[in-house]
Order: C-alpha cells, then structure tokens, then sequence
C-alpha cells in the first residue's frame, strides 16, 4: 500500500539522519584539539544558514504572514532543538563519558512516548513499547560491551546531570513538532539555524576571549562543512518530515540506531574493532525499529 511504502520510506531516511549525526560525533571527536566546542557550534549553525538560505529566502519571504503568526512556536523549537540540546549535550560530553552519554541517550524513545502521552493524550501501542524495549537493550549492551553487570559500576555526576538535560529537551522538541506553523520546511529551518547562530555566538566569542582559537588547516574546513550540511541542513529536514509523517514515538526511536552507526564508522574511519557484543546488540536496535515499523503499518497505527 502506498502509505506503508511511505512509513518505511520515513524509516529508512530516519536511518540516514543517525548516521549523519553519527558522523557529527566521529568529526567532533575528530578536531577537538583543533576547535573549541562552542566556536564548532556556532560554525556549524552558521554554515547551515548559509546553505540554506538561497534556497528559503524567497519562499519565507512569501510566507512571513504565517511566520510571524507562530513566531512563538518558532522561537520555543528553536531554543529547544537548536540551541539547549546542543549547548547540553556539548557541555555534559566534557564532564562525562561517552558510554554514559550514550546510554542516557537511549532513554530518549521511551521519554517522547511518556511527554507525548502527558501533553496530548497520544496513547502507545504493545508493538511501540515492546520496540523501544527492545532498542533500548541494544544501546544498553553496546555501551557495557554485553556485561550488564557493569551497570553496578555506573556513576553519574554533573555531566551526566547535564545529559539528561539534553535528553528532556531533545524529547520536548520531538513531541511539539506537531506545533510547528504551516510554512515550508525550509523557511523553518532557516528561521531556527539563525535562531541558533545567534545563540551560539556570545559564547564561541567567549571562548576566543579565553585564548582558545581555530587552528586552520583542510580537515578543520571540511569538518565545518559537514556539520553544516549533513547532520544539520539535511538531518533536521528529514528528521522533522519524518516526525510529522510517523509521529513523535516512532521518530524518537530512531535515536537508538546512532550508537550502532557510531561503532561502525569509528571500525571504519578510526581503526577500532568490532566485537561481538558489537553486532548483538545491534541486532536487538535493529529488532526494535523493525517492532516500530510493524507498528506504523496502515490499520496497526494508532492515530493521535
């Protein structure tokens, strides 16, 4: 059926967006010795306006009526999508983890079908949570190396703290998509990157009031690049497309592929191993998204 070949169209670009923001973490492990973390953000928000913009100038321009109707949802998604997830994320990555990072952030499928449940009634279905259950043990065997005993030796602190922010936020921004006003994706997109910009810049000049500065070369340029276009121009489109089409819980669970991504490109772009817990536990996210998708299937999905 047409829809069904839809919904799985939405997954499979949903896929591509994990891997694209996959990618966002390998090159920021990548040049962190080269950019200060919020100079990268406020590189990466501003290279995204400057690609978008000759193409949703025109478009927003004709639609500034409905723009600025629903300047309030506009400027409450960017804050939450743009500015606090990332300023969390990139904060609490110096005070935490990786592995920590990424399992809090596995907790983000389940958060968006509790936040979509209290704020607009969207009830979950059996094959929805038994999906997320499901990824989420994927995430949690990849980031313990399939020794769930470690999770003993779990310690959070402020880091972890500031993660968790992340995570509250990213769901928040997920489930109030529904809210965006009718203007073009694109128009969006240009309206919430400035709105990250300009966020960002009072604290990349911070940082080069502190000594810390770009140190120039090829791979700091192409590494700018990319996050302007792929994980940020490319993913957000295809992520809020996805969202509107699939609703905020299957979108959201999306998330749980990006520890799977993330293995794979450092095997292939880092040189790092691949074990067995490796593709166990992809295995188990890959069971869960397949879960999620039999859910979206025409006559299975429940409408909001």
């Amino acid at each position: 059926m047409p829809e069904s070949r839809s919904n799985t169209r939405a997954f499979l670009l949903l896929g591509l967006v994990m891997l694209f923001w996959a990618g966002n973490s390998i090159t920021g492990r990548g040049v962190r010795g080269d950019i200060p973390p919020f100079t990268l953000a406020f590189g990466r928000w501003l290279v995204a306006v400057l690609v978008i913009a000759p193409f949703a100038v025109r478009t927003l321009v004709a639609e500034r009526a409905a723009a600025l109707a629903g300047w309030r949802w506009i400027l409450a998604l960017g804050f939450l999508g743009i500015v606090c997830f990332n300023s969390f994320i990139y904060s609490g990555l110096h005070h935490t983890t990786a592995a920590n990072a990424l399992l809090l952030q596995a907790s983000i499928p389940a958060l968006v079908l509790v936040l979509d449940r209290a704020i607009f009634g969207t009830r979950a279905t059996g094959l929805q949570i038994a999906g997320v259950v499901a990824s989420t043990l994927g995430v949690v065997w990849i980031v313990f190396r399939g020794d769930i005993s470690a999770l003993s030796s779990l310690r959070l602190g402020v880091g972890d703290a500031l993660i968790l922010c992340g995570v509250l936020v990213w769901a928040l921004y997920t489930v109030l998509l529904r809210r965006k006003p009718a203007i073009s994706a694109s128009s969006f997109l240009l309206l919430v990157f400035v709105i990250g910009a300009l966020a960002m810049a009072p604290l990349a000049m911070w940082e080069w009031r502190q000594g810390l500065s770009v140190h120039w070369s090829p791979r700091v340029l192409a590494a700018f690049a990319y996050v302007g276009v792929f994980p940020s121009v490319l993913a957000y489109f295809i992520y809020n497309t996805a969202t509107a089409r699939l609703g905020a819980g299957r979108a959201g669970q999306a998330i749980t592929l990006m520890p799977l991504f993330g293995a794979l490109l450092s095997a292939l772009l880092l040189g790092e191993r691949l074990e067995g817990y490796h593709f166990a536990g992809m295995a188990l996210i890959l069971t869960g998204i397949a879960i999620a998708a039999l859910a979206s299937r025409p006559g299975r999905a429940k409408q909001n």
